[in-house]
């Protein structure tokens, strides 16, 4: 399969490396100006946890392909978007008459409603998943990252269509485990306050790797999740549809917390994402727009409030 991941972030060329090692053909779309600036490799520090549950770490330089351009007849088959989500709405305009023939697979932190985020894009050719991956560039331009065995997947209250079903193929083949959602809106919504609970304290860290061990902060993550909780009801998601999902958060605190706080510090490809995590405005813009709906729909979410200095500030 032909394959263009939608910029050069963390997911797309962590994504991309690993599907080109599954035979695909990779090539990242990137704008005008920026292949010269990133050169014809990426230098990868990755730990690819797909087969063994501590990593198996990859190093090295990986050539790659870029283009500064693309038409509607182009060939690929699969487009794969992962942006900032706050960059989401312009990545889909950009896309909306640049399609052609290929699946595009949303797989993107969103906030916004899923159907308005993608009002731009043919609906039948679309495809929603989540990663399971993390991590960063360095300041050496070295992608630090850990590639999870597991990629999410879903649907919005309806069966996947044969081209959901063909990119579902496309990750369990290169050796992903799949883990399905028939009400995938409700879990993006559920993974977006799961972000904006934990960076409450990251933030306030100054990163995401100090939390690492730190159980007190941790539990504080946990509580300021739980808070959101009333926020993602009054969005209409049916948290009973969810309760795997949510047990970290609904699970007694005593328990869940150290538990978190040991896996953060101790377990090899968790702590590889927490370290190279860097505190981006992403980061930033997740709790800013957490906290404006909870004040547009009206939800009391105290720790949030509380954490506001530390995503506001620059």
């Amino acid at each position: 399969m032909k394959i263009l991941m939608f910029g050069r972030g963390v997911i797309a060329a962590a994504y991309g490396w690993a599907l080109e090692r599954a035979g695909h053909e990779i090539e990242f779309y990137v704008r005008p100006g920026r292949a010269a600036k990133y050169g014809n490799a990426i230098d990868l520090d990755l730990l690819d946890a797909r087969r063994r549950l501590w990593g198996r770490r990859v190093t090295g330089k990986w050539p790659v392909r870029y283009r500064e351009s693309l038409e509607p007849d182009h060939d690929f088959d699969l487009i794969v978007v992962s942006v900032q989500h706050y960059g989401f709405a312009e990545a889909v305009s950009f896309l909306g008459p640049r399609v052609g023939n290929a699946t595009v697979l949303v797989f993107n932190n969103l906030w916004v409603e899923p159907l308005v985020a993608v009002e731009s894009l043919p609906a039948d050719q679309l495809a929603w998943g989540f990663p399971g991956a993390g991590g960063g560039f360095d300041d050496d331009g070295v992608l630090r990252a850990t590639l999870l065995p597991v990629v999410f997947f879903g649907s919005l209250d309806r069966p996947p269509t044969e081209r959901e079903r063909a990119v579902r193929t496309v990750f369990r083949q290169a050796g992903f485990r799949l883990r399905e959602n028939t009400d995938f809106r409700g879990w993006l919504s559920i993974h977006f306050i799961q972000n904006a609970g934990l960076h409450t304290q990251s933030l306030k860290l100054g990163s995401l790797a100090a939390l690492a061990g730190k159980t007190r902060n941790v539990r504080e993550a946990i509580l300021a999740t739980r808070e959101l909780l009333p926020l993602v009801e009054a969005r209409g998601v049916d948290l009973r549809r969810h309760r795997g999902d949510l047990m970290p958060f609904t699970a007694p605190v005593w328990l869940t917390a150290p538990a978190l706080a040991w896996l953060f510090r101790h377990f090899p490809p968790m702590r590889t994402v927490m370290e190279a995590h860097a505190n981006t405005e992403e980061l930033r813009a997740v709790c800013r727009d957490t906290l404006a709906e909870a004040r547009r729909l009206g939800v009391s979410v105290p720790r949030l409030e509380a954490a506001e200095p530390y995503f506001t500030a620059g």
